[in-house]
C-alpha cells in the first residue's frame, strides 16, 4: 500500500477531529495518528471505543459549552491546534420510522427534526468549532480546517434537507476561507466517495462497492492536505478524496486507488 511520507509525516502536529466515534471520523483520526500527529477526537460515545492512538474527548457538538471545553483542553495541553476536521453530523438517524423508509421522501413528507439535526449537529457544529479553533490559528498565522461535505451540495441526492445542509457547509468553507486567507489559514471542503462505514457495510449486498473507499482512505486525504506546504492554493475549494490520491500519490489501505467520481457519475 502506497503512502507518500513527505506529505503524510505529521509529527509535531496537533489535530482535532469532531464526530470520531465511528465511520469516516474514526478512520480519519486513526490515519492522522498513524501519520504521527497528536490527535484529539470528540463525540458523544467516543470514549466507549476510542480510535487507536487518539485521545478521546466526550463532547456533544450541539452543546457549545462542551465544544468550548474540548477546544480549551486541547490548547491547554498542547498549546495549539494545527488541524481541525469538522466531521460531526446529525440527520442520519431513524431513516426508518415505524417501518417506513423516510430518508428519500419529498420535502413536504419529511420530518422537520431531520432538517434541524443536520443544521444543529452539522453545519452549526462546524461553525462553532471553527470559530473557536480559528482564534488561535489566526494568532499563529497557520492552520487548516477541513469540513467533511458531499456531492449532495451540488446535485439532488436523497432529500432536500441533505442537499441544503451540504451546500451550506460548502458556503461555510468558502466564506471562512475568504476571511482567513490574510491570516494564512486554509479551509477546504472534502468530499468522500462511497465509504465502507459500518452502516454502509450493513447494506453492502445492495450496493456497488467496486469503487468504494475505506474510512482510513479519507484520513490519508486529510493527512496529505495537512502536509502540503502549498495548501493555501486550495483554500476555499472543494477537494475530492479520490482526486487527492491521484494528486498526492497514495493508495487505499487495500493497495487500490479509487477512481475519482464526477457529478455526472452520481
Amino acid at each position: 500500500m502506497k503512502r507518500i511520507a513527505e506529505y503524510q509525516d505529521l509529527k509535531g502536529r496537533v489535530a482535532f477531529v469532531t464526530g470520531g466515534s465511528r465511520g469516516v471520523g474514526k478512520g480519519i483520526a486513526e490515519e492522522l495518528a498513524s501519520s504521527g500527529a497528536t490527535v484529539y477526537v470528540s463525540g458523544r460515545t467516543v470514549e466507549k471505543a476510542p480510535p487507536t492512538g487518539c485521545i478521546a474527548l466526550k463532547c456533544d457538538h450541539t452543546n457549545d459549552e462542551q465544544v468550548r471545553g474540548a477546544a480549551q483542553q486541547i490548547i491547554k495541553e498542547q498549546h495549539h491546534i494545527d488541524l481541525l476536521v469538522n466531521n460531526a453530523w446529525g440527520g442520519y438517524e431513524r431513516m426508518v420510522q415505524e417501518g417506513v423508509f423516510t430518508w428519500s421522501r419529498p420535502f413536504w413528507q419529511q420530518p422537520t427534526w431531520r432538517w434541524d439535526a443536520m443544521f444543529l449537529a452539522g453545519v452549526r457544529a462546524h461553525y462553532v468549532a471553527s470559530s473557536l479553533v480559528a482564534q488561535q490559528m489566526v494568532q499563529r498565522r497557520s492552520g487548516l480546517i477541513v469540513n467533511i461535505s458531499f456531492w449532495a451540495a451540488q446535485k439532488h441526492i436523497a432529500n432536500v434537507a441533505y442537499g441544503v445542509s451540504k451546500a451550506a457547509t460548502d458556503k461555510l468553507t468558502s466564506d471562512c476561507a475568504y476571511e482567513l486567507r490574510e491570516h494564512n489559514v486554509a479551509v477546504v471542503s472534502l468530499y468522500p466517495g462511497l465509504v465502507r462505514t459500518e452502516k454502509v457495510m450493513e447494506a453492502a449486498a445492495y450496493l456497488d462497492m467496486s469503487n468504494s473507499e475505506s474510512p482510513r482512505f479519507i484520513g490519508r486525504a486529510v493527512a496529505a492536505l495537512a502536509g502540503d506546504p502549498d495548501i493555501m492554493r486550495r483554500s476555499g475549494t472543494v477537494v475530492i478524496a479520490a482526486q487527492c490520491a491521484s494528486d498526492y500519490g497514495f493508495d487505499d489501505i487495500d493497495g487500490r486507488r479509487p477512481r475519482p467520481i464526477s457529478l455526472h457519475d452520481l
